[in-house]
């Protein structure tokens, strides 16, 4: 298959020409192998194969024993090892630890889901020895030609992207909502009864985008807003949502949100999952264009050299702005509107918040005009193509 560049690859290949060892997570088929296979390795191990990740289950310790063989033979220069989806032997961990503090070994460790890593009893997240890393689905650098139809309909997710038949990308959509379904909730026994919890996913996706009414959700499921919850936590580990949290913060405003919102990490497989078809009314394609943009603004802060993070704001009496970036501790609020024309209307809410907040001095609405536009003394109207550029 067809190899794409990733922005990411450059900084991993800086780390580990200075020996640092990395933690790389990212959904399923974000690829990840396919870009740790572009570096070379001593040493490469699949633990999502049953018969070595049983070997290593039995004994982590074999791989201390492996890895000073390697050591001995190379004899000036410390092997670099490619563990992939380290998640599935949490226990070889502490030899990875113990392997890295006596300088025997560089490692290239990947995850598709931070469940077990994270919430596991006694894993060692190794603080302080890997320099940990996300890969999303492709941003826009990542491509030669795009088109957003397709982005919004099919999602960013490289195998999906570079299949041409569109019935093979929903075949392979379908099949992804199954797989995750099948070996990461069932197999790892995270959710004893599926059935709720499917239905959770297909409501969570068709409100993706939306502020969270637990309470609502519970109603419609039939298990208690605590449950909601908590499987939106399961989502969030297992690398399947993002979770933006609003700006609560204001000296004149006192009712803003404070319920979070999430973006399913790849807009196919968010649309699949919500048992949604191809053909979307324009209305829908507004909210899907929303969540896009939210989608490679988060990609991009991850992405970015600066301490960057996403956020919504709200105020339940009026004014929202769909999103706001908060670079180093400056924000940029960004609303997003589906058209090519904007006006001096569509920017009514940006005002509204540089006036209320002194650490902004840039709104932006993100549309689909085909150049820069400036619609007030300090908010300009950009082409969705651009985006990066508030960032990079």
């Amino acid at each position: 298959m067809q190899y794409i560049a990733r922005l990411l690859e450059k900084e991993v290949e800086r780390e580990i020409k200075r020996g640092k060892s990395i933690l790389l997570l990212g959904p399923r088929q974000t690829g990840k192998t396919t870009l740790i296979k572009h570096f070379g390795n001593d040493l490469f191990l699949s633990l999502i194969r049953p018969d070595i990740r049983q070997r290593y289950e039995k004994n982590p310790e074999l791989l201390y024993s492996e890895i000073e063989a390697l050591s001995t033979e190379q004899k000036r220069r410390n092997p670099l090892v490619i563990i992939d989806e380290v998640q599935k032997v949490p226990a070889i961990l502490d030899v990875v630890q113990d392997i890295i503090d006596n300088k025997k070994a560089s490692f290239i460790l990947t995850g598709s889901s931070a469940r077990k890593l994270r919430r596991g009893p006694n894993v060692n997240l190794l603080p302080g020895r890997v320099i940990a890393s996300r890969l999303d689905p492709l941003v826009l650098n990542e491509l030669d030609l795009y088109n957003l139809n397709e982005l919004i309909i099919y999602g960013s997710l490289p195998g999906i992207l570079l299949t041409k038949d569109t019935y093979e990308k929903e075949k392979e959509l379908e099949s992804y909502i199954t797989t995750y379904l099948e070996e990461e909730i069932r197999a790892e026994a995270i959710v004893r009864n599926l059935g709720p919890f499917a239905r959770f996913i297909e409501l969570a996706a068709s409100e993706s985008g939306n502020i969270i009414n637990l309470r609502k959700l519970s109603q419609e499921i039939g298990v208690s807003h605590t449950t909601i919850a908590s499987y939106y936590q399961i989502l969030e580990d297992c690398l399947i949502i993002e979770k933006i949290d609003p700006i609560i913060k204001s000296k004149t405003r006192k009712k803003l949100t404070r319920s979070q919102k999430y973006l399913f990490f790849d807009l196919g497989v968010r649309r699949v999952a919500a048992r949604e078809g191809t053909k979307q009314p324009k209305e829908m394609l507004g909210k899907l264009f929303e969540q896009f943009i939210g989608l490679e603004l988060i990609r991009y802060s991850r992405l970015s050299h600066k301490r960057a993070r996403v956020f919504f704001w709200r105020d339940p009496d009026g004014p929202e702005v769909d999103w706001v970036l908060d670079v180093e501790n400056t924000y940029i609020p960004i609303e997003i509107k589906w058209t090519d024309s904007p006006t001096k209307s569509d920017i009514k809410h940006l005002k509204v918040f540089l006036s209320e907040y002194k650490n902004t001095k840039l709104g932006y609405l993100v549309c689909q005009t085909p150049r820069k536009l400036k619609l007030d003394e300090n908010i300009f109207a950009i082409p969705w193509q651009e985006v990066n550029k508030l960032l990079l």
